[in-house]
């Protein structure tokens, strides 16, 4: 349920342990659904004696009222509440005590749930979830504990962490209309407002099988496993309420939108948001790598000058939010002692109309996309990794075989096609601007 800061909040945290797989493996898999809608995916590898059972529901905060977000967040915590068939509070305990981990995770497009236990306890990981799938305890005292929970929880992450508050308040000026515009974590007064009858209709339009993605991956008999799936998920019935998938189209940007925050920080930092297509998108890959190109090892352009020849900054990145509808490719620095806001913008617009003016080097191309390649095999690299990588290419492309294919994409993308999408992304007019101060600058 945690992230670190921005860029493992967006890329999540690969656990369970390693699988050996090369580059020349192809992932094997079956999929099929059942008749109430449940889509199953299961991947059968002998290598370690451990299985990852995971459920990833198709809801997100994209698909909360504006007068209620945070829900999906919130969910995320609540059913671990228990169900009519586990106590309060013994969802952990189970797992941990039959030599497992679990965890979970919210994004702007959907909520994800797993547990990787020894293999020999693939039936108690089917039955965790089914239960939560269909018996989750909703009631008045878990939802009062959750807020708590939500509370500090936003304290912690947002409030009393320096820079905490990037992706909040950079995606409200980004979007104007569609959901985007508020994150997961969303505004707590809505979830302290809602009544358990919200809560529990919440519930009954997400939570049902037509919108779930069961996952497994690892040590497991697959014709076994279907068997088990039958029997813990057959008989959930399927729902019957519309699942609402926002339509909203954000309007292009024409004016570049420029503003400040003043946190509770000791060094200034520059913080641009650029549009960009969603994550299916073509051109998605052309940014990504050209995120990677900026950002990704000390060699790299924003490193290399900005932080080590220039010294104009202690840290400096970028990276593509990658969702299922546009998204945002962010960059960002904190300046170094002395260098003010304005400085370091500079030094980081030059490097970006660099890439728009020439393209990167041969031998620059070469190791991008050795770094590409490493990347996409690494995460695959874990049980769980698998499991959700799987589950991730059937909701939002349709086809969970690109976790074999979707290198192919990167690999495509070619020195020009990087230059472009530079030219047509990273302009002034399609970006926001924020400034992070020191709360004392405030006065001034």
């Amino acid at each position: 349920m945690n992230r670190k800061l921005l860029l493992l909040w967006c890329l999540g945290i690969c656990l369970g342990p390693l699988m050996a797989q090369s580059n020349s493996t192809k992932i094997e898999f079956v999929e099929y659904d059942l008749e109430n809608g449940l889509h199953v995916i299961l991947h059968e590898d002998h290598s370690t004696p451990i299985v990852a059972v995971s459920v990833l529901y198709h809801v997100g905060s994209k698909n909360e009222d504006s007068e209620r977000t945070g829900f999906a967040h919130f969910f995320e915590h609540l059913l671990f509440e228990g169900s009519e068939n586990i106590e309060r509070g013994e969802f952990f305990k189970i797992v941990q005590g039959n030599g497992g981990i679990l965890n979970a995770n919210t994004s702007f497009d959907r909520t994800f749930y797993f547990e990787v236990l020894p293999s020999n306890q693939l039936k108690l990981g089917l039955w965790l979830e089914s239960e939560r799938m269909l018996h989750a305890k909703i009631d008045q005292e878990g939802v009062e504990t959750q807020r708590g929970v939500v509370k500090e929880e936003m304290k912690q992450r947002y409030d009393n962490t320096p820079y905490g508050t990037i992706l909040p308040e950079m995606m409200k000026r980004a979007y104007t209309e569609h959901p985007y515009q508020w994150t997961p974590i969303g505004d707590p007064e809505y979830i302290n407002k809602a009544q358990l009858s919200e809560f529990m209709d919440f519930y009954s339009i997400f939570y049902v099988p037509n919108n779930a993605t069961l996952s497994i991956a690892g040590d497991i008999n697959i014709e076994e496993a279907k068997q088990w799936i039958n029997d813990y998920f057959a008989d959930i019935p399927k729902g019957t309420k519309e699942i609402p998938r926002p339509t909203i189209v954000e309007p292009k940007k024409t004016a570049e939108v420029r503003d400040t925050v003043f946190d509770n920080i000791q060094l200034p930092a520059v913080v641009m948001g650029y549009h960009m297509p969603a994550q299916d998108d073509e051109e998605f890959y052309a940014m990504s790598m050209l995120s990677q190109y900026l950002s990704q090892g000390e060699s790299s352009r924003f490193n290399k000058v900005i932080k080590d020849e220039k010294e104009k900054a202690v840290f400096v990145g970028a990276f593509p939010i990658p969702t299922e509808d546009p998204g945002m490719a962010l960059m960002f620095g904190i300046a170094n002692m002395g260098v003010s806001a304005d400085d370091l913008e500079n030094a980081m617009n030059t490097e970006i109309e660099a890439v728009k003016e020439e393209l990167i080097s041969e031998k620059e191309f070469e190791k991008l996309r050795n770094q590409v390649e490493n990347d996409f095999i690494s995460g695959n690299a874990s049980v769980r990794g698998l499991a959700e990588n799987l589950a991730n290419y059937h909701v939002y492309y349709g086809d969970a075989n690109l976790i074999n294919t979707e290198i192919d994409r990167y690999m495509k993308v070619t020195r020009e096609d990087i230059q472009k999408a530079a030219k047509t992304y990273l302009q002034n007019e399609n970006r926001v601007v924020l400034y992070y101060l020191p709360k004392e600058k405030a006065a001034n």
